[in-house]
C-alpha cells in the first residue's frame, strides 16, 4: 500500500480504537476498574482473538499488514511519554521510614516470581512450544521469570491516589515497594535482552552503551534537565523535553536497550519544579488519550487466545497465573507479615503489587521485538497480565468488605507521610 493509501486506513483505525477503548472503559468503569485496565483488555478484543475470530474481514480492513508498523511507532511514542511520566512519578514517592520493610517486600517480590518462573519455564518447556528457535533454554527462562517480577508502578500509584489511599500505611508502602521493584525488574529485564543477542559484539554495545548513558547521567542528567526547565516559556520547555526525550530514546534503541529505559531515566533526573509539573501535566494526557491505546491494540493484534486451545500451552498458561500470582501476592503479603505488618495491610500491600498491567506488556513487545518470545509465549504473558491486574481492584474491594466485619482495632492505621 502506498503512503496515500495508508494515511485513510490510519485515521479510521485511529478513531476505531480509541472510540471501542472508551467504550471498554466506560463499561468496566461501572466496576471500578481503572482505565488503563480497560484499555489493556480493548486492545486485546480488537486482535485475532476476538474480532479477527468473529469478523476477520473486517479486522483485515481495518488494520492491514502495512498499517502495523505506523501503528508500532505511533505506540512508541506513547510508550516514552508514558514511561517519562513513570520516571518523574517513581522520584515523587520517597521512601522515608518504610525502608527496610519496603526493602524486605519488593525483595520478595522480585525473588520470588523470578525463581518460581524460571523454574517453571525449565520444568515444562520440553512439553510446551514456548521457545523461538535459536534463543537458549536459560534465557527463555529468565525472560519469564523476570515479566512476571515486574509491578505495575504506575497504575497501583494510580490505584492508590483515585482511592484516596495515599495515606495509608499499606498505600506507602506499596508505592515504595512497588518503585523499588520496577526499578530493580528492568535493570534484570536489560540484562536479559544484553545475554539473549547470543553474540559478543552486541552484548558489549549494549553493556558498554549503557554504562556510558549511566555516566552521562549522573554527571550531567541533572545539569541538561535543569537548562530544559529553565528555558523561557511554557513551550520552549515542553519542545526541549521532547527533543530530549527522543534523541534519548534514540540513543538507548540503537545500543539495544530500548527506549522505553531511556524515557524512563530521563524522568527520574528531571528536577522537581511546577514547571516540570506542567511539562509533564501536558504530555500526559496526550500519551494517555491518544498514544497508548494504539500500542495496547498493536499488543492486542499479536495476542491468538486461541493458541490456549492447544491443550499443553493452556496448562503452562493456568501454571503461571498460579505462579505470578504466588509469587507476587504470597511472597510480598509474607515479607509484610515477617517485617510486623497487620494482615489488613500486608494483604492490601499484596494485592497492589500483583497487578502487572501495562508494564509487563512494554516487557512483552520488547521481548517479542528481540526475538526472546513467540507467540504462544507472548499470548500467555498476555493472560497473566490481564488476570492479575484485573483481579488487583476486586481484590482490594474484598479486602475492605472482610475487614469491615472485623472490629475497627484491626484496621490499616492512617499515618501521615514519612511515618515508621
Amino acid at each position: 500500500m502506498t503512503p496515500t493509501e495508508l494515511a485513510p486506513r490510519f485515521f479510521i483505525a485511529v478513531a476505531v480504537i480509541l472510540l471501542f477503548c472508551k467504550l471498554v472503559a466506560w463499561l468496566l468503569g461501572k466496576v471500578g476498574q481503572p482505565a488503563v485496565v480497560s484499555e489493556m483488555l480493548a486492545g486485546v478484543l480488537l486482535g485475532p482473538s476476538l474480532l479477527g475470530l468473529l469478523w476477520p474481514g473486517a479486522q483485515a480492513a481495518l488494520f492491514p499488514a502495512p498499517l502495523l508498523p505506523i501503528l508500532y511507532v505511533v505506540g512508541q511514542v506513547g510508550l516514552v511519554l508514558f514511561m517519562f511520566q513513570a520516571g518523574y512519578a517513581f522520584t515523587s514517592h520517597r521512601v522515608t521510614g518504610l525502608a527496610s520493610t519496603a526493602g524486605a517486600v519488593s525483595l520478595a517480590g522480585v525473588a520470588a516470581p523470578l525463581v518460581l518462573g524460571t523454574l517453571l519455564v525449565l520444568v515444562m518447556a520440553g512439553f510446551v512450544p514456548i521457545r523461538t528457535d535459536g534463543v537458549s533454554l536459560g534465557v527463555s527462562a529468565a525472560f519469564v521469570g523476570v515479566a512476571l517480577a515486574i509491578t505495575a508502578f504506575p497504575m497501583l500509584a494510580r490505584i492508590i491516589t483515585e482511592r484516596g489511599l495515599a495515606g495509608t500505611r499499606f498505600g506507602l508502602l506499596a508505592l515504595a515497594s512497588g518503585a523499588i521493584d520496577d526499578m530493580v525488574a528492568w535493570i534484570m529485564l536489560a540484562a536479559v535482552l544484553a545475554f539473549a543477542s547470543g553474540a559478543v559484539g552486541p552484548a558489549l554495545v549494549c553493556a558498554g552503551g549503557a554504562l556510558l548513558f549511566g555516566v552521562a547521567l549522573w554527571l550531567g542528567g541533572r545539569r541538561v534537565t535543569g537548562y530544559v526547565m529553565g528555558l523561557p516559556g511554557d513551550r520552549a520547555r515542553l519542545l526541549g523535553t521532547v527533543a530530549l526525550l527522543f534523541l534519548v530514546a534514540w540513543y538507548t534503541d540503537e545500543i539495544g536497550l530500548y527506549a522505553v529505559f531511556g524515557a524512563f531515566a530521563v524522568g527520574v533526573v528531571m528536577p522537581r519544579s511546577e514547571q516540570t509539573d506542567r511539562v509533564v501535566d501536558t504530555l500526559t494526557p496526550i500519551a494517555a488519550t491518544v498514544f497508548l491505546p494504539l500500542f495496547f491494540t498493536y499488543s492486542g493484534l499479536r495476542t491468538e487466545f486461541a493458541l490456549l486451545g492447544n491443550l499443553a500451552v493452556l496448562g503452562f498458561a493456568t501454571a503461571c497465573v498460579a505462579v505470578a500470582i504466588a509469587g507476587k501476592f504470597g511472597a510480598c503479603w509474607g515479607a509484610a507479615r515477617l517485617r510486623g505488618e497487620p494482615n489488613g495491610v500486608a494483604l492490601r500491600v499484596g494485592a497492589l503489587m500483583n497487578a502487572r498491567g501495562l508494564m509487563q506488556l512494554i516487557a512483552l513487545n520488547v521481548g517479542l521485538e528481540a526475538g526472546i518470545v513467540n507467540p504462544s509465549l507472548f499470548t500467555v504473558l498476555v493472560l497473566v497480565a490481564l488476570v492479575t491486574t484485573l483481579m488487583t481492584t476486586p481484590l482490594l474491594s474484598w479486602i475492605e468488605r472482610r475487614e469491615a466485619r472485623v472490629p475497627t482495632s484491626a484496621a490499616p492505621s492512617l499515618v501521615p507521610a514519612g511515618t515508621p
